[in-house]
């Protein structure tokens, strides 16, 4: 039997009409600035082509963080190919596809725990999927070294970086009708020059902030320099909310500059609180929230992901309450269920596209 999806249609109707939905032609949007994001459309990029991507439904801007396509090959151009399948206009950018196309060194790590292609099983069909590392990978002392010398190399590349290779990997994407408005750079632990770097290169991406996961160390050293940047740092969250005397306010002391990247399905997967409530407490200091569907804690499979409509999260509420307040907060789809075989990650994001858009449009 189909599971049934929060706004009470099945999946099986919800795919069945997925073609018919992405065929339609998309509205653009009004464009109206406030503190860096649109004001009117909701944190939402106003897409004069019809011929680009537009998701914009409902005055709500609907994006991905490009972590979603890590199955996919990397890089800029293929990040614009992507967001053209799915219908995408706006990313959260993650930094090693944008330090790629600037031209930076290739971190060592990438080369030595590339997984290769699982051989297909003797007896046929597909092969299992590869078994998830745990713990800190090991280094050999030769590889240790030769991560110690990226680490110079990369310090030396990015604050020698001209601004104008950034210049042009903002025109590629705007060119295809998207548009950046967070670089995950993570830069908390990296000296106060290469944050300077980071906190630039995104606002020479168009981006008004710079994200990394939510720390007491990390919201005190990143908030004041974002603060001098005229940008946000802006802080992800995982579990940390089912944690006994967690509180998000002291973080948000530190600095005006300071806001969330609220991640609703994490927040609910381990506290089984509607994010609602979160989210009408704090939509003024919220830049944006990651999508995707959960278990509750209660759960039989606690806190796990799920494929959109067949879990626990209400994300039709979510974007419900965002459309009727019609606050600049954007929404962020984050692909972490697990892909079947026959699918992928660019058709999988798709379908989340569309399913947004049928409980907005």
């Amino acid at each position: 039997m189909d599971n049934i999806m929060n706004n009470g249609q099945s999946r099986r109707q919800f795919l069945s009409s997925s073609a018919a939905l992405a065929a339609l032609s998309l509205v653009p949007a009004g464009l109206s600035s406030c503190k860096g994001q649109p004001a009117e459309t909701n944190g939402a990029v106003a897409v004069a082509d019809s011929s680009k991507p537009n998701s914009v439904f409902g005055g709500v801007q609907i994006g991905t963080i490009t972590y979603s396509w890590r199955d996919q090959p990397g890089g800029l151009e293929n990040i614009v190919k992507y967001c053209q399948q799915t219908g995408i206009n706006s990313i959260e950018l993650m930094s090693g596809d944008l330090e790629a196309y600037l031209g930076a060194p290739e971190n060592p790590r990438m080369k030595f725990f590339r997984r290769p292609p699982a051989a297909p099983p003797a007896g046929g069909g597909n092969a299992a999927p590869p078994q998830r590392r745990t713990g800190p990978p090991q280094l050999t002392a030769e590889q240790q070294a030769e991560l110690d010398n990226y680490n110079q190399e990369i310090i030396k590349w990015r604050l020698s970086l001209s601004m104008s290779k950034v210049e042009e990997a903002r025109k590629l994407l705007n060119d295809a009708g998207i548009s950046a408005h967070i670089v995950k750079f993570s830069p908390a632990r990296w000296s106060d020059e290469e944050i300077d770097y980071a906190f630039t290169v995104a606002k020479a991406m168009g981006a008004k902030g710079v994200t990394e996961e939510i720390g007491e160390a990390a919201v005190r050293k990143l908030g004041p320099i974002a603060e001098k940047h005229d940008m946000y740092a802006v802080f992800h969250n995982h579990m940390q909310y089912a944690e006994e005397g967690f509180d998000i306010d002291p973080f948000l002391a530190v600095s005006p500059a300071v806001m969330l990247n609220f991640d609703a399905g994490h927040f609910f997967g381990s506290t089984g609180i509607h994010p609602n409530e979160m989210i009408k407490k704090y939509h003024d200091r919220i830049y944006s929230i990651h999508l995707k569907d959960k278990t509750g804690p209660k759960a039989e499979e606690p806190n796990a992901n799920q494929v959109w409509g067949q879990g626990e999260m209400p994300i039709e509420d979510v974007l419900l309450l965002i459309k009727e307040k019609q606050w600049p907060i954007y929404c962020d789809i984050e692909l972490e269920y697990a892909v079947k075989p026959w699918s992928n990650s660019i058709k999988e994001v798709r379908n989340c596209v569309n399913y947004a858009r049928q409980i907005l449009i």
